[in-house]
């Protein structure tokens, strides 16, 4: 227990530096990870819970900078399993160890990630394990529920907007995908509804206001640009047409009026 709590002195006083030391916060994450195992981190019943209070909310600790560790290095995979373990102590273990200061930061962020991957059925499965009092009021998930609400409503000038207004910093890499999620939303809606359309236009539309990212943006959605500046659907926005069977419904409806006829 020892080794594992100079391994969280030096991994707090190394995640408090602004900006913190990323690498040197992984490499002790990892040897933290190594170490909680051995000390059994993840009790099975209430008694050994009860009995190792201290460890489990040095555990909790722990697990709360590999969170967010994960989110500053990109990988999600790792956001995903960490944010996993994390939740045992915010919910099965709260009566034991109390609740934790970060506990609405991290959940929203775990909503705010699952949203900008555009998985709504797991984003209102993590939503049901809440009260309605936190998700009406607390600062942390009520702007993520708004989010949800906009792009159901289609509403995305607001999901632009929202942005620069995210409850913390940590949010900004997940809102950043939340916003590519939403920007091809629109893409995919121009390409469908439009035979051309100008590059102002859609940048406007996407709100991009530097001509080479609606480029990049068009060069990732593989739009054709015309040499007078427009984009071109026509491969795309024009369905085939479908020939109605004009005989074969011309039979069916007489064949109904001479039953309608030996009816009455």
């Amino acid at each position: 227990m020892a080794t594992v709590e100079t391994l969280y002195k030096e991994l707090t006083a190394e995640w408090t530096k602004r900006p913190p030391n990323t690498p040197k916060c992984g490499q002790l994450l990892e040897q933290l990870k190594v170490a909680l195992v051995k000390l059994s981190f993840l009790p099975t019943d209430g008694t050994d819970a009860q009995n190792s209070k201290k460890q489990l909310l040095l555990a909790r600790s722990v697990l709360e900078i590999a969170v967010e560790h994960s989110v500053i290095s990109k990988d999600l995979l790792a956001f995903e399993r960490y944010m996993s373990q994390l939740k045992c102590y915010y919910y099965d273990y709260a009566k034991i160890i109390g609740e934790s200061d970060n506990k609405y930061k991290l959940l929203g962020l775990n909503l705010l990630y699952l949203l900008s991957g555009n998985r709504v059925s797991d984003f209102h499965t993590e939503l049901e394990l809440l009260s309605v009092d936190i998700i009406q009021h607390n600062q942390y998930i009520k702007p993520i529920l708004a989010l949800e609400q906009y792009i159901m409503e289609g509403r995305y000038n607001k999901i632009f907007q929202a942005k620069s207004s995210m409850p913390a910093e940590v949010y900004n890499y997940f809102m950043d995908l939340l916003v590519e999620t939403v920007r091809d939303e629109i893409g995919a809606c121009i390409e469908m509804s439009y035979e051309k359309i100008s590059a102002k236009e859609a940048a406007k539309r996407l709100n991009l206001r530097v001509p080479d990212e609606i480029k990049a943006f068009g060069e990732k959605r593989q739009w054709k640009l015309e040499g007078n500046g427009n984009y071109s659907f026509t491969d795309r926005s024009i369905k085939p047409k479908e020939l109605l069977p004009s005989e074969e419904l011309a039979e069916q409806v007489l064949s109904y009026a001479r039953d309608l006829e030996m009816i009455v």
